[in-house]
């Protein structure tokens, strides 16, 4: 066996994050750690890769106890990390990021920045991850970047690869690529270990699969033998019953987008006068691959850009010129594409980010004087109504797992009960619980007779909730279509740039 880790205990406090867990992993084997967000699946990886240490337990490699004090320890033995939020050196080139900490030298002292291109292509041309060394990673799209990751974890010499939510902020086509380089990198001899919360990911890659609940392991099996019915059910410990979605008639416009555009500093249009609306009662799907002007869409609706010509309406009043408070007075709440970089401050304990944008409220403040009872009652009340799970209303809230910090950032702007939600990947690197958790919720909403801007990379999560799509491409309105009329392949031709047959919506 090439890794066994060995009865694995990680105590926080009162916390038992990680209780007895044993895993294994053979040479060339892709094994799937699958479990709801606060599992205690990262733990484990952590403890495996050195960022942590082990309350209990022990790690052997080839048989031979290893004791990992830092990521180093690891990387000595060949082990390798893709974490969710990738490590990179933005202003720097491809080959600079994968070569950092082992760069080539010239006259044993100049970083030699040929040789680093030479070993960045000959790594390309080896595992078939094309990209080109020069590139600056800034400039990357996301996908680009994982690739540089991977393509790091590889020059390092790993033999043990530990990818870590690797698809929660791919687009579906990139995603197809990386499953393909997660088989071909165990076909060439590589040992994968993947954290994930989608199980079709688990089917198409896995070889055995491991499911985790509470910190502890419930059960271990071959792809073979499961099904994703079972694996949601012992992930859960319940069955995920599909919520059925009547239509209901619509009431007025909420959200009036009108030919807005937005100037790119290379006197390109980022949105090119771009027109859409939400109407009361219906749930709006934006898709598109990222980077076609989504981001600045929300940007723009929120108050955190300025457009450049256009006009956007609430309730038919215009919000231009509006501040981003103001906006959310008039009716507009968001849920981040960025839990972390918009959605949250990661040191602020959870009763201050809970209170964000509704510090204003009697409950919550008088006079401008906080109320410490009335914010204790408000976060309690949301982390109870939306399954939040943490170690206490005074814990930091960057200290939540990724998906009970998105349930509870859906919490706090459903809250606010405003006309319009606009809801950007709601269910991004969250397990098939809390998946559908959100979606209830943002069901509810629409059921309310409120407005959702849906904007999701998941074309799955775009066509099961919209009752309108659009299709947005090159920062303009590619087409429109009714839930009833859309198709997988008539929505990727669009937001790919081609031209579609079907029929669209009037």
């Amino acid at each position: 066996m090439l890794l066994e880790m060995k009865h694995i205990t990680k105590e926080y406090g009162t916390l038992r994050a990680n209780d007895d867990v044993d895993l294994s992993l053979r040479e060339g084997e892709i094994l799937a750690v699958v479990g709801e967000n606060g599992a205690g699946k990262s733990t484990l990886m952590k403890i495996l890769y050195g960022l942590e240490k082990p309350t209990e337990g022990d790690i052997y490699i080839n048989g031979e106890l290893q004791k990992f004090r830092s990521p180093h320890d690891a990387m000595a033995k060949k082990i390798g990390m893709v974490q969710q939020h990738f490590m990179l050196l933005q202003p720097c080139t491809v080959a600079e990021n994968i070569v950092y900490g082992h760069e080539p030298k010239k006259s044993g002292i100049f970083f030699d920045r040929k040789r680093a291109a030479a070993i960045t292509k000959e790594l390309c041309e080896k595992y078939g991850l094309s990209i080109d060394p020069s590139l600056i990673v800034s400039n990357c799209p996301v996908g680009l970047q994982q690739r540089v990751e991977i393509l790091k974890v590889l020059y390092q010499d790993a033999s043990i690869i530990i990818f870590d939510e690797p698809s929660a902020v791919l687009t579906p086509q990139e995603v197809g690529e990386l499953l393909k380089t997660i088989k071909k990198l165990a076909s060439m001899g590589k040992s994968i270990i993947i954290i994930t919360h989608k199980l079709s990911e688990v089917m198409e890659v896995a070889d055995r699969v491991m499911v985790m609940r509470q910190g502890k392991r419930i059960k271990e099996m071959a792809k073979s033998e499961t099904s994703i019915e079972e694996l949601s059910f012992l992930m859960v410990g319940r069955h995920i019953v599909e919520r059925k979605i009547p239509p209901q008639e619509t009431t007025g416009t909420v959200l009036d987008v009108q030919d807005l555009v937005l100037s790119g500093s290379d006197k390109k249009n980022i949105l090119d006068h771009f027109s859409i609306h939400v109407d009361a009662g219906e749930i709006v799907g934006i898709a598109g691959v990222s980077g076609n002007g989504q981001s600045e869409l929300i940007e723009c609706i929120t108050g955190l850009t300025q457009i450049t010509s256009g006009d956007i309406l609430i309730c038919g009043k215009t919000i231009v010129g509006k501040t981003v408070g103001e906006r959310r007075t008039a009716g507009c709440a968001c849920i981040p594409e960025d839990r972390y970089l918009w959605g949250c401050a990661k040191q602020a304990t959870l009763t201050e980010t809970s209170i964000m944008a509704h510090q204003r409220e009697p409950a919550i403040s008088r006079y401008g004087i906080l109320n410490t009872k009335g914010i204790q009652k408000f976060t309690s009340g949301l982390l109870e109504r939306y399954d939040v799970r943490s170690g206490g209303l005074s814990q930091k809230t960057g200290e939540l797992s990724g998906g009970n910090l998105q349930k509870m950032i859906v919490a706090r702007e459903i809250e606010l009960n405003s006309n319009l939600l606009i809801a950007a990947e709601p269910t991004r690197g969250v397990d098939i619980g809390a998946m559908e958790f959100i979606h209830s919720r943002l069901l509810d909403k629409r059921a309310k007779g409120d407005a959702v801007l849906l904007i999701s990379s998941e074309l799955t999560e775009i066509m099961t909730l919209s009752d309108r799509i659009y299709v947005i491409y090159d920062g303009k309105v590619a087409g429109e279509f009714r839930k009833q009329d859309a198709t997988e392949e008539s929505l990727g031709i669009l937001m790919m740039g081609g031209e579609s047959n079907e029929p669209k919506a009037v």
